[in-house]
């Protein structure tokens, strides 16, 4: 039974904030000091909005022959997404969106030909650390938005106490507001009845796909990324991102997360993984778990 119980905690301490507390006079390279909380930006919240217009884009044209639900609501964007389309494709090929002859990739195939690099969850090079996250393909330039933390949104005043029970998936904001990324049990219920209430016809407002083993939005893995240790440093940090109100619609069906409560008028809180610098093929992603706002 004691091994069983050493095996459960080694392989998620590298995630689990009381044991980071333990060990941060020792680790001081888990602290990161920023003097205001809209200071503790790598990229500016514009260029996040750009990566990831840029890569859902990519993805929703790559998936157009299935978005025939969506597009017959949106007659102007159908259009605009169509004269897209002619660019990378004969014109002739082009009749609308039920006749479409294209070439479909994977979505990973999609991320690495809009950013250039691909990342997939693998077994962890640290000892007893689970699974992590690799860069399989490509190269991943300094300060390049290379994953996000996926899951549901909780603001400080809402119950998650039954889902934070031996959860090593919850991660705390700045301003304490909350994200659980586990894709099991009852976190994973939450978050698909969260899903199913918001969604507005044919309309989904987030992704279910990061529950499965084949992520829609490729990026959608950084809830894996394990915390740096004294062998490997971080190679990537956190970045809150509140996404805005003019988001496009038929864009949101590739965000990772939704809110737990929706009466409560507010921007949708996600979280992105920034490079801190650059990572090549082959290297696992290691976080900063700590953010210290002085």
């Amino acid at each position: 039974m004691l091994r069983g119980l050493r095996r459960r905690w080694d392989s998620y301490k590298y995630r689990f904030v009381p044991w980071l507390a333990l060990n941060l006079r020792r680790k001081r390279r888990t602290l990161r000091y920023v003097p205001e909380s809209s200071q503790d930006k790598i990229l500016s919240d514009e260029d996040v909005f750009e990566t990831l217009l840029k890569i859902f884009k990519a993805l929703f044209i790559n998936d157009f022959s299935r978005q025939a639900h969506i597009l017959a609501f949106l007659p102007e964007i159908k259009h605009k997404y169509l004269e897209l389309l002619t660019v990378e494709q004969k014109p002739s090929k082009v009749h609308s969106c039920n006749l479409l002859s294209q070439h479909v990739f994977s979505p990973e195939e999609v991320l690495f030909n809009t950013l250039g690099f691909m990342v997939n969850r693998d077994r962890s090079s640290l000892a007893s650390a689970g699974t992590g996250v690799f860069v399989t393909k490509g190269f991943v330039p300094k300060g390049t938005v290379v994953s996000m933390y996926p899951g549901t949104v909780y603001r400080k005043h809402e119950p998650i106490f039954f889902q934070s029970l031996g959860n090593p998936f919850i991660f705390r904001c700045i301003d304490g507001v909350l994200i659980d990324g586990n894709d099991k049990g009852l976190s994973r219920s939450v978050y698909r009845s969260c899903c199913r209430r918001d969604q507005l016809g044919p309309f989904q407002m987030s992704d279910e796909s990061w529950l499965t083993a084949a992520p829609q939005n490729p990026l959608a893995v950084g809830q894996y990324v394990n915390n740096c240790s004294h062998e490997k440093a971080a190679n990537v940090c956190y970045q809150e991102f509140d996404v805005p109100a003019y988001f496009p619609v038929e864009l949101k069906q590739y965000l990772p997360n939704i809110v737990y409560s929706h009466d409560i008028e507010s921007l949708l809180r996600c979280i992105v993984l920034v490079t801190l610098r650059d990572i090549k093929q082959g290297e696992e992603l290691f976080s900063n778990y700590y953010t210290v706002v002085s």
